[in-house]
């Protein structure tokens, strides 16, 4: 399936670890022009000559989405850059979850307002695309109680609502909002992995959770990021897609 992204002008937040840095590959694999962010400058910079040499435009800079105004001059600084903005995925989240009021505070923030501020700075440019998209990253933490409820649970359902409000608000302007709520996603760094090392108890008893046995692979998740921002998906906004394995058992409809 052709996804005609060719050409296509995409910002990804935390673009270069995990599900982000997938995403940031599948989107440039597809012959789109890339621009992400990350706090880490040798790492935004490895990432963006990784991307240069799928053959197409990539861009990054180091960025705390949590600072509003660096998170709006990095997404005009990328815009000019790209020559444009079509499709924006809000990647970052903080992880916080404890029930002290820094964590809360943290993934407010982060995560919240993390999403909120990027999409209002590309706001201006996607309305200039004529077949604008928004992908924002929630999590099945979002839609069940499990061990992360607390903030991190409670911003991830705060998300999946905001984005379907986007959907409605913005599909007179041909812009289209969808999230994605991965389930456990294991990669080396990341968090499933840091727990298999420091608390293999909960890092089994997660596992066996799953029906599939295994968790999933950031590439697993990049996937349906990429098709929901892609043309393919033209006629799919306000959606909210769970890619976890059968992991959740709550029933969408």
């Amino acid at each position: 399936m052709d996804l005609g992204l060719k050409g296509a002008k995409v910002l990804v937040t935390g673009g270069t670890k995990g599900i982000g840095r997938a995403v940031a590959e599948t989107f440039a694999a597809e012959g789109a022009d890339v621009a992400i962010c990350s706090r880490n400058q040798a790492e935004v910079d490895a990432t963006v000559a990784a991307l240069k040499s799928k053959g197409v435009a990539a861009y990054g800079g180091a960025v705390d989405v949590s600072n509003g105004p660096a998170l709006k001059a990095w997404v005009a600084d990328m815009a000019a850059k790209l020559g444009g903005v079509d499709i924006i995925v809000a990647n970052v989240s903080a992880l916080a979850i404890g029930q002290d009021e820094d964590s809360w505070e943290k993934e407010f923030a982060t995560d919240m307002m993390g999403t909120v501020r990027l999409v209002d700075a590309a706001m201006p440019y996607l309305e200039k695309s004529g077949a604008g998209a928004i992908v924002t990253i929630s999590s099945v933490s979002g839609r069940e109680v499990d061990f992360a409820a607390g903030p991190y649970g409670t911003f991830k359902a705060a998300i999946i609502h905001y984005t379907q409000g986007l959907a409605y608000q913005l599909a007179g302007k041909n812009i289209r909002a969808n999230s994605v709520s991965p389930g456990n996603t294991y990669f080396e760094g990341g968090v499933w992995n840091q727990i298999k090392d420091g608390n293999p108890d909960l890092y089994k008893a997660a596992l066996a959770l799953n029906p599939t046995g295994r968790m999933g692979t950031p590439q697993e998740m990049a996937n349906a990021v990429v098709f929901l921002g892609s043309k393919a998906a033209s006629f799919i906004t306000g959606t909210n897609l769970v890619v976890d394995g059968a992991l959740t058992k709550g029933v969408q409809f």
